[in-house]
């Protein structure tokens, strides 16, 4: 067989990755604010990108040159566009008027007139005196010491709480210094963890003394604190409320008969009738058993909504973006314009020119990442009309194909939309990706039913149940079956243990207890 060179043309398709398309890519999957941070990476790289401040009257660049081409001032346009949604999937026009506008609510110049003329009429004298004598006064919203913030309280630490009445309780040195030591070994429940004979070598005193001092710490606000089990934790709480009793005092021994409730054997432990239980398990439930957790607590981290919706005054709905979260940039084309008539040599504008063209493709990015954003939302708005308007239970199956095929995407250009992305709506706010659930077929060729529609008729269901009557997961096939939802027993059981709701045995030992 011999060997020979030939040149074939050959024609192929092939999807190439460049650069600008996997940043495009990259910025659908960013939040509002994961995109601010990127944004302000991408700033301090590249010279030619620019804040956009909202100001319109900058001077006309030199020679002709604009330094708001369209090109820059692309991202500005979906930060007005809002998405005027109808329930009969028509679409209108927009309002400028941001959410929160008040009109009754307006400070105008004849109101400023009105209120200086009355002061006038009161013997105030000049209205504008009278201004300048009530700001001198310290009435200046800029006053240091009657400013707003000064009238906030800090949040105070479980360590300085605990120090400050170690202080005044606790007179004698020696047993100030234990208890300070001891403090080092509460967890983040409030709970002692420390071991008492190794704490009382390190600190050269006896474990009689160490007992002593933590006993006496175990009184100390919060209720509860220093206890070594959540049996002690208790018990500290009652004998504060002056309960702990004999009956009481058993059932904490046999907390985990109460875990199980075992209502018969509690029943005989505790010598009580079931009244009497179930007053007593009321009063444990209305304890707390992690008194440390209202101090030193983690802030609260508000979700921040991407897209904002609301209903409007003659029917349907608003949809937009959350234009104080989006990030505006433009292109400083008069900046580019000057210093590249300055570049002297060849590796210099080959750098403008790439600085430029990563500027002006950011911009066009970020403007087909909102346009993107509000076609997904318009749609699933669209599609969930129904639940928008009355609730769970109308939630409809949705998959990302439905969103897709509607607005001409791919499935995965939405799914990567729909990541990491939230909608404030007049029923709270949403993950997009919410909104997408299985279906469960109806019984007698019905239209399909949502998943989590299923799931909040199954929390209904088993909310309204009596103590005599609890459901069980066959009989919740049978109900929900006459309601047209052909589903599986063992369907109902996952999407049970799912939202943590105990058995059918469970949740009579419950009832018994009065739980």
């Amino acid at each position: 067989m011999a060997l020979q060179q030939r040149l074939d043309l050959r024609q192929t398709q092939a999807l190439v990755m460049t650069p600008q398309l996997q940043q495009a890519i990259k910025l659908l999957q960013l939040s509002n604010l994961e995109l601010a941070d990127y944004v302000d990476r991408e700033m301090e790289q590249n010279p030619l990108l620019e804040r956009d401040d909202g100001d319109r009257n900058r001077d006309p660049a030199p020679d002709g040159v604009d330094r708001e081409d369209p090109v820059a001032r692309a991202d500005d346009q979906p930060m007005r566009d809002t998405a005027d949604l109808t329930a009969s999937d028509r679409l209108g026009p927009s309002s400028d008027a941001p959410l929160d506008t008040d009109y009754e609510n307006v400070w105008t110049n004849s109101s400023a007139v009105d209120m200086a003329a009355d002061m006038r009429a009161d013997g105030g004298g000049d209205g504008g005196e009278a201004f300048g004598n009530w700001s001198g006064r310290g009435g200046s919203f800029e006053d240091d010491e009657n400013s707003f913030e000064q009238t906030l309280s800090g949040s105070v630490s479980l360590r300085d709480h605990l120090t400050e009445q170690i202080t005044m309780d606790i007179a004698d040195p020696l047993d100030r210094m234990v208890a300070f030591a001891l403090m080092d070994y509460l967890d983040e429940a409030g709970y002692f963890i420390g071991d008492i004979g190794i704490i009382g070598d390190q600190l050269g005193c006896t474990e009689s003394q160490v007992v002593s001092v933590l006993e006496r710490l175990q009184r100390l606000d919060p209720v509860g604190i220093f206890a070594r089990s959540l049996k002690e934790c208790l018990a500290l709480q009652l004998r504060e409320l002056d309960r702990l009793d004999p009956c009481m005092q058993a059932l904490l021994d046999n907390l985990p008969l109460l875990a199980a409730r075992n209502a018969p054997a509690l029943l005989k432990v505790c010598q009580v009738d079931a009244e009497d239980l179930a007053d007593m398990v009321s009063e444990i439930k209305a304890l707390n058993p992690k008194p440390a957790l209202a101090f030193d607590h983690e802030p609260v981290h508000t979700v921040v909504p991407d897209i904002l919706m609301r209903a409007q005054p003659g029917g349907g709905w608003l949809v937009e973006l959350n234009s104080d979260t989006l990030p505006r940039v433009l292109v400083n084309q008069r900046y580019y314009a000057r210093i590249q008539g300055a570049a002297r040599n060849k590796q210099d504008k080959e750098y403008l020119a790439e600085q430029f063209q990563s500027a002006s493709w950011l911009v066009k990015s970020l403007h087909q990442r909102a346009n993107t954003i509000l076609k997904v939302a318009t749609e699933i708005v669209r599609q969930q009309d129904a639940f928008f308007l009355h609730g769970l239970q109308f939630l409809r199956p949705l998959i990302l194909r439905d969103i897709a095929e509607a607005i001409g995407m791919h499935e995965s250009t939405v799914s990567r939309v729909t990541t990491n992305k939230f909608m404030a709506t007049p029923r709270g706010l949403f993950e997009l990706k919410y909104f997408f659930t299985s279906a469960i077929s109806g019984a007698d060729g019905q239209a399909a039913h949502s998943a989590e529609a299923v799931r909040y008729r199954i929390k209904v269901l088993i909310d309204a149940e009596k103590p005599d009557e609890i459901l069980s997961d066959d009989r919740l096939v049978e109900i929900l079956r006459d309601e047209g939802i052909d589903i599986a027993r063992r369907t109902v059981a996952k999407y049970r243990e799912a939202m943590k709701i105990p058995s059918s045995v469970q949740r009579r030992r419950e009832k018994a207890l009065g739980i």
